[in-house]
């Protein structure tokens, strides 16, 4: 049998299958926080401890709804046992995932029975595999880069106040945010995947690129290798966007990515690590809203990751 992963795509999200997801439980009833680490490519590290016995280093990925590991990872640990196999595809091509259908997930003061997990071949780096914020839904996830941090609210915070609430398109279950693009004085809205998982700050999609022919009004700075996660390869260009607007916010020479002469294949456009560790954020998963302020880390230069 064949899960086809979400149309996501052509880009590294790899896995979106269906995630066999547990009882949310906490030891408190106020928020509770979850420490976090920002590695340098971008990706929010999160200890965590498998069936109580293996502790593993794992990534939030604001793009996929499943908790995997990586191969890596699995041959090293106690625990993990696996009953079944499936075929499953990425915008690269078909591979296999083994899957362990009931374990025992913790992070910080939550844990969760009767998780299913993937194995896949990749995950950030540093990082031993991924979950994502559907493991908290119904609930207001707030993400402070500044501090480190994560807090699990109940309801939205006091404040709240002090950020700028923006819309939501949500798609298959992934949320999707409206970014303003500036080419030759002109603005060119586009709607960008909330991608944790990239680094980068923006990818673009194919039809994008093609419509308003970015090759033709950006410089190349280099070329690179992307990999989904069974390492399918994908050639990128990289270049610098004069300027982009998000959440109030204007960037100026923003580092993005695109795959020109790839139609069809990058079907969505991404904003990434790179320019969402710019913002304290804050997801109200009830209500599908996000919110955004800005924080002190919009000073720092873009990383060369």
């Amino acid at each position: 049998m064949i899960k086809v992963a979400l149309s996501l795509f052509s880009l590294l999200i790899g896995l979106q299958l269906s995630l066999a997801q547990g009882t949310l439980t906490s030891s408190e009833s106020k928020p509770d926080t979850i420490p976090i680490a920002l590695t340098e490519y971008n990706n929010i590290a999160i200890q965590g401890i498998v069936n109580e016995v293996d502790t593993l280093t794992l990534m939030l990925h604001t793009a996929v709804n499943d908790v995997s590991l990586t191969k890596a990872a699995t041959t090293e640990m106690s625990s993990m046992k696996f009953s079944a196999a499936d075929a499953v595809q990425s915008w690269g091509g078909t591979s296999e995932s083994r899957y362990s259908p009931s374990n025992y997930l913790e992070l910080g003061e939550f844990s969760w029975n009767n998780i299913g997990i993937w194995e896949s071949e990749h995950s950030g780096h540093h990082t031993d595999g991924k979950f994502g914020l559907n493991l908290f839904a119904d609930q207001v996830v707030e993400l402070n880069f500044e501090k480190k941090y994560i807090v699990i609210h109940t309801e939205l915070p006091e404040t709240i106040d002090n950020y700028q609430q923006v819309p939501i398109i949500k798609e298959n279950g992934l949320m999707f945010i409206e970014g303003e693009c500036l080419f030759d004085d002109t603005g060119y809205p586009n709607k960008f995947l909330i991608h944790s998982g990239y680094s980068g700050a923006l990818l673009f999609d194919d039809e994008f690129v093609a419509r308003h022919k970015i090759g033709e009004k950006v410089e190349t700075i280099s070329e690179s290798i992307l990999k989904d996660s069974y390492g399918n390869e994908l050639k990128t260009i990289n270049a610098l966007l004069p300027a982009f607007h998000l959440g109030g916010v204007e960037f100026s020479d923003v580092p993005i990515g695109f795959f020109e002469g790839a139609i069809n294949r990058q079907k969505i456009s991404v904003l990434g690590g790179e320019l969402l560790k710019r913002f304290n954020i804050i997801f109200d998963l009830a209500s599908s809203e996000v919110y955004l302020q800005s924080n002190q880390l919009q000073g720092l230069p873009y990383s060369k990751n």
